[in-house]
């Protein structure tokens, strides 16, 4: 029988059971040690801060009958307020792409769903700051990485039904560096199981990501879901195959709002056939500049993007906006980077300080950018960077003067321009 918890701090009792409105539950803590079955939900009331608490769940629904979080009452948003709490340790079990990116380290999530599966996370406030850490600078390399909500698959082979939907994430004050660490607004990750023959490789299934709001997150807005697998993805052509064995099935991000992230904003990552659309990302990379990003150590440079795929196939993106991305060495509203027919359609951008699309690198293959709208993007309006075969068709740019077609230094690529439609706009600075 499908059970319904009320959690509530200004009447509940962690001693109760949880079951009525007149027993309900007074802390997160008592949530996390619940046995939760399929078809259980956890409401918390509406109103309600819960200060340095978190929510960290490796329980499973079942498809169709999936275990609910959410909300009761009148009034505002529950608020998770982790500030740096809910403490765990993250190690993909190996290197990742580049040796230069940390793959292992302490993390603190608001919100952690580990080997979870068929779960909705939804109508909740949840943020993590860092302000309460005393000697830990803004900036410093070594910082604690910091996620609102983390979701992790290691040992259980494919994590499917996690829908993370309405939720309010801001002020996730994490590392900027590490960008493939659980830090940002929200960000999936897979781990390497111990046994994977056994379990199968860690992967994610059926997700959706849906209404969200995020804001002045770091690093990132939205991230699914970097893998320890990345190696089974190597070379410009990609193979159905390797992602039906350990990429990521049925990903869907759709309807969110990414407001100053500190690096990008919405990224979906080996993927077969990911939909993202109707998302809007506003001014991110805000904090990859000298001022924030300064300690890197041997950590890859200044690169960010506002909406784009890494080492998908068939990934498709529409509907989306992007405005004023901030200028970085990427800084581009879009980017096919490195995966196997990307598609960009019926997409605007405004004001990205890097331009509007580019084609990253000779592994971005049978690319296509149509029918969207680019409108005063500065630096230069496509980056072809060395890429093969972009198809550039259909679209409308409105080019400020002074700004050239191809951003300066990053070209070199091959790429098919036809029925587009140019429109020129004046330099404002001479106005």
């Amino acid at each position: 029988m499908c059970k319904t918890y009320y959690v509530n701090p200004r009447i509940g009792n962690d001693a109760n059971d949880g079951l009525h409105e007149d027993r309900a539950l007074a802390s997160l803590f008592a949530v996390n040690r619940l046995a939760l079955a399929p078809g259980d939900t956890v409401l918390l009331m509406r109103g309600c801060r819960f200060e340095k608490q978190f929510l960290h769940l490796c329980c499973s629904g079942a498809q169709g009958c999936p275990i609910t979080i959410g909300a009761y009452g009148e009034g505002s948003a529950p608020l998770i307020a982790a500030d740096g709490q809910g403490i765990w340790y993250q190690d993909y079990g190996c290197e990742l792409d580049s040796p230069t990116h940390v793959y292992h380290g302490y993390v603190s999530s608001a919100v952690l769903l580990y080997d979870a599966a068929y779960i909705t996370l939804r109508d909740l406030e949840i943020t993590n700051r860092a302000a309460s850490v005393l000697g830990e600078r803004y900036s410093q390399a070594d910082k604690m990485q910091r996620t609102g909500v983390a979701v992790v698959a290691k040992d259980k082979g494919v994590r499917s039904g996690i829908t993370l939907k309405d939720l309010c994430i801001h002020d996730v004050n994490g590392n900027v560096y590490d960008k493939h660490m659980n830090n940002g607004g929200i960000y999936m990750t897979a781990l390497k199981p111990k046994d994977e023959a056994a379990t199968g490789a860690a992967r994610f299934a059926d997700v959706l990501v849906e209404g969200c709001c995020l804001a002045n997150v770091s690093r990132w807005g939205i991230a699914v879901g970097y893998t320890y697998a990345h190696a089974q993805f190597q070379g410009a052509e990609l193979q159905e195959e390797s992602f039906l064995r350990y990429g990521h099935q049925n990903i869907v991000v759709r309807d969110n709002y990414v407001k100053a992230a500190g690096g990008d904003g919405i990224t979906v990552m080996y993927a077969l056939r990911p939909l993202v659309e109707h998302n809007t990302a506003d001014s991110v990379a805000c904090e990859m500049n000298d001022r924030v990003y300064s300690e890197p150590g041997n950590r890859l440079g200044k690169v960010a993007a506002a909406i784009w795929p890494w080492k998908c196939k068939d990934a498709r993106f529409r509907y989306n906006e992007a405005v004023d991305t901030r200028l970085n060495q990427d800084g581009m509203a879009y980017d096919a980077d490195s995966g196997d027919g990307t598609l960009y359609e019926y997409n605007t951008s405004r004001m990205n300080e890097g331009g509007c699309v580019m084609f990253c690198l000779q592994e971005a293959i049978h690319n296509t950018f149509r029918c969207n709208v680019s409108y005063d993007d500065l630096g230069g309006t496509i980056s072809p960077s060395e890429n093969p075969d972009a198809l550039i068709e259909g679209n409308t740019f409105y080019v400020r003067e002074g700004v050239p077609f191809v951003r300066p230094h990053m070209g070199g690529g091959q790429y098919t321009e036809k029925d587009n439609t140019f429109y020129p706009l004046p330099d404002k600075a001479k106005e």
